[in-house]
Formats: structure tokens, C-alpha cells, sequence
């Protein structure tokens, strides 16, 4: 019989580094993505093209290419960036590739989006997150973004001294990285830090039509509060249903990193009460937790203001734009 948790404020879990690290790999709809299993759209050659230098960075890792250990699998090649950096707009397939180059990588690696990177080392302290990635053969970086100038100075040292310790570096964004931060931050050191990190990858720009550009135009579903439970229990699995206020609530006293635990297992969520969001934090720690619902797939069944409409106007015009349409497509395809 399916078991149904009385609320997701009853799920409050502890992760220890080892369980985060182990949490950082694909999400499950690209745990059997692979190079071959990608569709090039032949009205945009440079998909074919990204495959195909996505493939050299990893046959470069596992020591093909000649045996050489530059990034293309060159004799010599100091020059050699120890990244790459797949550029280009929503629903390309940046992090199809992406996890086909992690499941090609050899040895421990790790797979997250930037935001779960920057949790990791909120959780666990910079000295103690270089040291559980430190050794690892790729580090994978899904969603690129930069909202401060903190989180670009640390990321950035956290990738130089990774790369320096031999680790690749694979990134993807739809803001090519000397463009990062721009319109939002033009303090010197900021720029500085913005250009070290930029000569770090190899950049490779995809161009094409966004396949998730109808989730984007739709609108998230509402159900009736009444509805809500019976709606969820047609699922055939575990779920939670809370008042949205609660949720945040209990979102403030979880650390990001562990948001991933608070969805385990689950089938789907249940929101009662949503309402327009006027808190920035609020906002962010709800976009983090959406990336998660996202990734495991859980479906969202809400009353109230629909989930499209949960940032602002004056947040989705904001220095966090990118982030919040994320999560508004994620919303309509969970609610969907």
C-alpha cells in the first residue's frame, strides 16, 4: 500500500560530505544519456559539431586521442585548457551532453548544477569541499550561473585548484562565460575574476530551437484545495501535502544541500495556499528546491496563485531573471 508522509515538514535530514558527495551525479532522466543517444538537429550544425569535441575532451581523459595528454588527445600540448564549456540557450541539450560526458569519464567524478556546488560548500566549509572533490577525474557543472561577486571569486578558486590538482572541468550555461555577471556587477576585481575564469574552458557554442519552449509559454495547472490529496493519491506513491507558507518556513531552517533528501522516494507534493512570492530568499531557496523536485520528477499538485505566477513581477526582472524562468518552465512541466 502506498505510504503517504503527513507533510514534508516531518522530512528535516542530516547528510554527512561522503552522502553529499554521493548525491552528486546525473539527474534520473539523464542516468542513461550517452553521446549516441543525442539527436542533432541537422538545421544547426554546430549540435554535430558539439558531440564530436564533447567526445575528444573525454576519449583526452581516458587517454586516447594518440596518448597525448592535451585536450584533444595531442602529444603536446601544454597550452590545453583543462575545461570545456558548453555556451548556448535553453533546451539544446547542454546537460544531455553533459552527463554523457560523465558517464564516459573514468574514476570519481561528481555532477551538479552550480547551485548545488556552492550549497556543497556552504554545508561543508571551502577547505572541506576541495578536499572531498579533490583527486576527481571531472567535476560537471550544469546551469553555470553568477549571481555575486562571492560565489564567482570562490568558484572560481575552488575550479583552479581542482584543475590544478589534474581534474577536467565541464560546464554548461546560456551565458557565455566572459559574459557571466554582466548588467549586474562592474566592480574591477569582479571583471578580473570573470576573465580567470573564462580562460579555464574551451568554449563551444550550440545554437537551435528550444524543444521546452511550449512548457515556457504554458501555464502550471491548479487544482482545488479540496482536490489536492485525491488528486495525488491517483499517483500510486508516497506523497506530502502543506501549506506553502509552512514549506518555506521549513525551507529556511534546511540547508540547500539537503534538499535533495527531503524528496527522496516521493511521487509527488501537494501545496496548499500558494501565493506570489515577495521575499528574495524565500524565492531562491524555493528555486532550489524545485531544481530537486525536478530532478527526481516528483509531480507538484497546488491550490492557489498558479506556480507560473509564484516570482513577481519585480523579481523576474531582477539580477536572478535566468534562474526564476527556470524554475517557471520546471513548474509547468511538474504541475502538468
Amino acid at each position: 500500500m502506498p505510504q503517504h508522509p503527513a507533510s514534508l515538514l516531518d522530512r528535516a535530514p542530516e547528510m554527512t560530505g561522503a552522502e553529499m558527495a554521493a548525491a552528486l551525479v546525473p539527474p534520473r532522466q539523464f542516468a542513461e544519456a550517452t553521446l549516441e543517444s543525442y539527436r542533432p538537429d541537422p538545421d544547426f550544425p554546430s549540435q554535430a559539431e558539439a558531440v564530436e569535441k564533447v567526445r575528444a575532451f573525454s576519449d583526452a581523459m581516458r587517454g586516447g586521442g594518440g596518448g597525448g595528454r592535451g585536450l584533444f588527445g595531442r602529444r603536446k600540448a601544454p597550452e590545453a585548457k583543462p575545461g570545456i564549456y558548453l555556451d548556448g540557450g535553453f533546451g539544446v541539450g547542454k546537460t544531455h551532453l553533459l552527463a554523457s560526458l560523465w558517464h564516459r569519464a573514468p574514476g570519481r567524478k561528481y555532477f551538479g548544477t552550480f547551485i548545488e556546488y556552492t550549497a556543497l560548500v556552504g554545508a561543508l566549509g571551502y577547505a572541506n569541499a576541495v578536499s572531498l572533490l579533490r583527486g576527481a577525474s571531472l567535476v560537471a557543472i550544469d546551469e553555470f550561473e553568477l549571481d555575486d561577486p562571492g560565489d564567482t571569486m570562490m568558484m572560481t578558486r575552488l575550479l583552479g585548484e581542482l584543475a590544478g590538482d589534474g581534474t577536467r572541468i565541464a560546464a554548461t550555461s546560456n551565458t557565455p562565460p566572459n559574459a557571466l555577471g554582466e548588467g549586474r556587477f562592474a566592480a574591477v576585481d569582479f571583471l578580473r575574476e570573470i576573465q580567470a575564469l573564462s580562460d579555464r574552458f574551451d568554449i563551444v557554442r550550440i545554437d537551435g530551437l528550444d524543444y521546452r519552449r511550449r512548457e515556457v509559454e504554458g501555464h502550471a495547472a491548479v487544482t482545488e484545495a479540496d482536490r489536492i490529496e485525491p488528486v495525488l493519491a491517483e499517483l500510486g506513491g508516497s506523497t506530502t501535502v502543506d501549506d506553502f507558507d509552512a514549506l518555506l518556513q521549513h525551507l529556511s531552517r534546511v540547508h540547500p544541500s539537503r534538499y535533495v533528501r527531503m524528496v527522496d522516494g516521493l511521487a509527488g507534493v501537494g501545496l496548499r495556499g500558494v501565493r506570489t512570492l515577495v521575499d528574495q530568499a524565500d524565492a531562491l531557496r524555493f528555486v532550489a528546491f524545485v531544481d530537486r523536485l525536478y530532478d527526481e520528477q516528483v509531480r507538484i499538485v497546488s491550490s492557489g496563485v498558479p506556480l507560473d505566477e509564484v516570482f513577481g513581477a519585480e523579481m523576474m526582472a531582477g539580477g536572478y531573471r535566468k534562474k526564476y524562468l527556470r524554475a517557471v518552465s520546471r513548474l509547468i512541466a511538474l504541475t502538468s
